[in-house]
């Protein structure tokens, strides 16, 4: 049938191997060239970063808010595309970095930074790569580890990010009205109502 086609119809050509080639080296370049403008503006965010904790610093906070309360809660309303929340979802570690910024004290801003900077060297050292890019379980590990150190500036950071987080995460909208029926205004105004009689 094609033939046939092809015999009746000069003018149509089923398939011109340049005009294809084309195609497809133009579909790669775009594709290499669309991973190299997000990889270079990731590169850009990281050296213009400007705010009170360093780019690394706000990961290694991410990380930690995800290690404490990883995704896992099912979704209120279960749909198809309806992801588990945790808290990165929620915003828990923008809250975090935002709360410890603008809300704390100098030498509470310090010893996070410090602790920070402790979490990230240990890392390295014990595991052999950085917090972020550790497991679940590594994470955990070297969290509790602070949990349970001798050091007391270590089990106050470990203590202040964890309850810090827990807040974060318990008092954030989707929470509180989804899975803890947070009203706005819980008493009702009812205006006649029958007045039971007692006995």
């Amino acid at each position: 049938m094609p033939y046939i086609t092809a015999v009746l119809h000069p003018e149509i050509t089923f398939m011109d191997r340049r005009k294809s080639l084309k195609i497809l080296g133009g579909t790669a370049v775009g594709i290499a060239g669309l991973v190299l403008v997000d990889w270079k503006w990731q590169l850009v965010d990281q050296l213009t970063h400007k705010g009170f904790f360093s780019f690394k610093e706000e990961e290694l906070i991410t990380a930690i808010a995800d290690t404490i309360i990883p995704a896992g809660l099912p979704p209120k309303v279960p749909t198809p595309d309806a992801q588990p929340i945790g808290a990165l979802s929620t915003g828990t570690d923008k809250y975090l970095i935002r709360l410890f910024e603008h809300c704390y004290e100098k030498n509470d801003q310090d010893l996070i930074k410090a602790q920070l900077a402790s979490l990230a060297e240990k890392s390295k050292s014990e595991i052999g790569k950085s917090f972020d890019k550790a497991t679940q379980e590594e994470r955990e590990g070297l969290l509790l580890s602070f949990a349970s150190s001798e050091n007391e500036e270590e089990k106050k950071f470990f203590d202040l990010m964890k309850s810090q987080t827990i807040i974060g995460f318990t008092t954030v909208k989707e929470v509180m009205v989804d899975y803890r029926g947070y009203k706005v205004a819980p008493g009702y105004f009812h205006g006649c109502i029958d007045v039971p009689s007692q006995a």
